[in-house]
């Protein structure tokens, strides 16, 4: 996939293929997972902070940091969100690298590395 595109799957009901088609405009940001996991999964069942962080077993500032998009979701809490709200850890973990990803391509351009290539001795 070329940076900056966005690629949308279709899938035909008659002959049930996938074909990809190219979707114009900028890639958008991914959502932090702490909002993500505040409005859609916390705040629809109306529970604050220390109510959700007695429910899950973590310490409230543990999870008010990832809530404030100050850290990001670990397999551990992703596993208890999963036992006690019922998303997948494995869905949340996979926006969470989606998230780490857009992340590490913006920051590209400032990383300064050299290419190492092996030489061949005589």
């Amino acid at each position: 996939m070329c940076h900056g595109t966005r690629y949308k799957s279709i899938t035909t009901s008659e002959s049930c293929a996938t074909m990809t088609t190219k979707v114009k405009g900028p890639m958008r940001k991914p959502p932090h997972m702490g909002g993500f996991i505040r409005r859609e999964i916390l705040e629809p069942l109306g529970l604050g902070v220390s109510a959700a962080a007695e429910a899950l077993g973590v310490a409230r500032p543990t999870l008010s940091r990832l809530l404030n998009e100050h850290s990001a979701l670990t397999w551990d809490m992703a596993l208890r969100i999963e036992k006690a709200f019922g998303p997948s850890a494995d869905h949340l973990m996979r926006m969470q690298f989606a998230y780490d990803r857009a992340e590490a391509h913006a920051r590209a351009p400032s990383i300064k590395v050299r290419r190492v290539v092996r030489t061949r001795s005589p």
